[in-house]
């Protein structure tokens, strides 16, 4: 599979296109980031499962470093993380320069943040999501293609603060 993460212009490929997606989660989100990984398979993208792999407690920026890493450095097009309350995750993420990770606990936010903010990384929040809920933010945070043209200075003054 091509990952498409060089694409030279703001956004990620159309939809219609697979893409590799990794995944980082703590334990408490360990069984919403499995149903993902399901989804995402039946929408033939290609997962890089970071962990953790079981809801035994563990320290989960030791599982979201690298799930963030994998987009940066190109090895996926996007990223997702899960966790309690996915604020500590989507820091996490945000940690690693390159990263724009959104916490979305709706649609309209995961689309907001794809547009509006280029978001590479998706932060979800088990405690505020209903299964049926998270896979529509996941979704509507795939299918956003493209960055407003509007914002495009503004995206382009997030990178510069990268460093």
């Amino acid at each position: 599979m091509k990952v498409l993460s060089n694409v030279k212009r703001f956004g990620s490929p159309p939809a219609t296109l697979t893409m590799k997606i990794s995944l980082g989660t703590d334990h408490a989100g360990f069984h919403y980031k499995e149903k993902v990984k399901e989804l995402l398979g039946q929408l033939g993208h290609e997962v890089k499962d970071f962990g953790t792999f079981s809801d035994e407690p563990v320290d989960y920026p030791v599982f979201i470093r690298p799930a963030a890493e994998a987009v940066v450095k190109g090895e996926c097009d996007r990223g997702i993380v899960f966790g309690g309350s996915g604020n500590g995750e989507a820091i996490a993420a945000n940690k690693v320069p390159g990263v724009r990770a959104a916490l979305a606990w709706e649609p309209w936010i995961a689309r907001g943040a794809r547009r509006w903010n280029d978001a590479n990384v998706l932060a979800l929040s088990l405690k505020r999501l209903a299964p049926d809920v998270a896979v529509e933010v996941v979704q509507a945070f795939l299918d956003t293609t493209e960055s407003d043209p509007d914002e495009w200075a503004n995206i382009e003054r997030l990178r510069e603060l990268e460093g």
